[in-house]
Formats: structure tokens, sequence, C-alpha cells
């Protein structure tokens, strides 16, 4: 694609002009769609995360730095990181469906478990707030942690970080095992 061509999409973009989207659609569309689905394998989530991604790219204009990227990097890794959060999403989902009587998943026991571990609540409710947003939107709300960066708008990897922070001060009040008894209780 001509670099002409690029810089008039970029112009669009940053313009609101919805011919951008046009002029995506028609020279990005078939290569993007490739992309979502070799990393999905599936015609229906690799459509899904095309139509996303599109959604993202209209909104997120205003963060492209062509001096950071060429225009095709940023929409292939905006596609392809789209494409990988909507299969772990529909992955986690298919997981979810699983029939409680059929699966060994739940009979856990409760050897480990102590009465404080009931109150997961309070005790997330004890930690910063920082800390506090990041879990109840990955664990309470059910986002991925992708959906919680756009949703909270923190950057994914803030996201990860106050994630892992969070489950270590968890686990400094519920041990190692019992805090992965609730990441799986609460994610149910």
């Amino acid at each position: 694609m001509s670099t002409l061509l690029e810089q008039q999409i970029v112009a669009l973009l940053l313009e609101r002009d919805e011919k951008a989207i046009s002029l995506l659609y028609d020279h990005y569309a078939d290569t993007l769609y490739g992309v979502a689905l070799k990393v999905t394998n599936d015609e229906a989530i690799a459509k899904d995360a095309l139509q996303e991604s599109f959604v993202k790219i209209w909104k997120k204009a205003d963060t492209y730095d062509p001096k950071k990227a060429k225009l095709f990097t940023w929409l292939f890794r905006i596609t392809r990181n789209t494409a990988i959060d909507k299969l772990r999403s529909n992955n986690l989902k298919n997981d979810r469906e699983i029939q409680l009587e059929v699966s060994n998943v739940y009979n856990l026991g409760i050897a480990n478990f102590k009465p404080e571990h009931i109150d997961v609540v309070k005790h997330v409710n004890g930690l910063e707030e920082k800390y506090q947003v990041v879990l109840d939107a990955l664990f309470f709300q059910g986002m991925t942690q992708q959906e919680a960066s756009e949703a909270l708008d923190i950057p994914l990897g803030t996201i990860k970080s106050r994630l892992k922070i969070g489950l270590r001060e968890l686990r400094k009040v519920f041990g190692a095992s019992a805090v992965v008894l609730l990441v799986i209780l609460l994610s149910v």
C-alpha cells in the first residue's frame, strides 16, 4: 500500500471521517480477517473479531503514532489481540458451560478452606482501590483483561500488574492454595 494512501487514511481517521473505515475495509479487511482466522481457527469468531477490531480502530484512532509503527502493523496488532481475546472469552464461556455433575472440577474439597475465606468481598475491599477495581472487573464482572483495560481505561500491562499484586495480597490472607480455589470459585 502506498504511503500516500496510508497517510490519507490516518488523516481521515483523526478527523473522524467515516471514509477512513471504508478505505481501511477495502484495503485491509481480507488480510486482517486472515489474521483473525489464523488465531481463532473459527470463521464465526474471526468475523466477530474483525468487526470488533474495526470498532476499536475507530475508537482508538487518536492513539495511532506513525513514529512507532506503520499503519498495517498497528491494525495487525489490534486485530490479533482482539482475536486472542475473543478466543479466550469463547473458551472461557465454553468451559463455564460444563455440567456440574459431569465435572470433578468443583469437587475440590474444603480441607484447606477456613471460615474467614467465605467473606472474600470483605478482603478484596480491604485492598487499595486500584486493586479492588481490577479484581472486581476480572472476577466479579467476568471481564477479560483486555475488556477490563478498555472499560477502565487502564493500559493492559497495568491491569496485569494490579491483578498480580492484588492476588499476592489476597494470598497473604488466604494462603496460596486457597487463592487458587478462590480464583476458580470467583470465575464460575
